[in-house]
Formats: C-alpha cells, sequence, structure tokens
C-alpha cells in the first residue's frame, strides 16, 4: 500500500481552477471551502517551519479545512439546531483562519501577496456564513 495521495481530480482535465475563479463553482459551498482548504495547505507548505512559524501552520490549516468539514456537516444535519450550529462553526473557523494568516504574514512577510488572496477567500466566506446563519434563525422575532 502506497503513502502517495489521492488524487481528487483529473489533472489534465481540472475544470475546477481557483477558489477565485468566478464560476459555478462559487455556489458549490462544498467545493468552494475544499478548494480554500487545499490553497491554505499549498500555502502553508510554503512556509520554513521554526519555533514561530510551527504553531501558526498547525492553526491555519485546522481552521482553514475546519470550514469545509464544518459546512459538509452542516448540509447533512438532521436538525435546524445542528444545522445552525454547524455554520456558526464555519463562520467561526472562517474568521479565525483570518486571524491565522495575518499572524503568518507578520512571521514570513514574503508570503504576503499570496495571503492576501486567501485571507480575502476566508473573508468572503465569512460573509457567507455569517448571512446563512442570520437567514436561517427564527423567523419569530
Amino acid at each position: 500500500m502506497s503513502n502517495a495521495p489521492i488524487p481528487m481530480t483529473n489533472e489534465d482535465n481540472d475544470e475546477r481552477g481557483s477558489a477565485h475563479d468566478r464560476n459555478e463553482s462559487d455556489y458549490d459551498l462544498s467545493e468552494r471551502t475544499a478548494v480554500f482548504g487545499e490553497e491554505v495547505i499549498g500555502f502553508a507548505r510554503k512556509i520554513k517551519a521554526d519555533p514561530v512559524t510551527s504553531p501558526l501552520i498547525t492553526q491555519l490549516v485546522r481552521a482553514a479545512t475546519s470550514v469545509g468539514a464544518n459546512y459538509d456537516e452542516a448540509d447533512e444535519a438532521a436538525t435546524k439546531k445542528d444545522f445552525r450550529y454547524r455554520i456558526s462553526v464555519c463562520k467561526k473557523e472562517a474568521r479565525e483562519t483570518k486571524r491565522w494568516i495575518r499572524m503568518t504574514v507578520v512571521a514570513v512577510p514574503t508570503l504576503k501577496h499570496e495571503a492576501r488572496t486567501l485571507w480575502q477567500e476566508a473573508n468572503e466566506l465569512h460573509l457567507i456564513f455569517a448571512a446563512i446563519f442570520r437567514n436561517s434563525g427564527d423567523n419569530d422575532k
């Protein structure tokens, strides 16, 4: 059994593009958050690990990949309460990702340009999940 990563797409015919290309995948939050997590992992791999960056890398990857995992859980939620909870976690993790990106740029200023694109996507996801959370509330208020 090999430890090679399992390909999730056909590299020769990958129409997915970047999370920042405006296309149908912008409306597929499961795919969009998965691509975002993949992009953050790629970004994190560029960071030289040292006593300052190692914890930042860990926190950044955990927060960024958690956004999609929790969205997938929300998408399968059995109750409105569970859905709202999972969406609130998505919102929190997207906001937290922005914080870890900011701290990473302080530690590795040469990655500022690439980090800005990731920060913008984290911000958009945060705003999307905040709107979903607001709109999923009780209408009796």
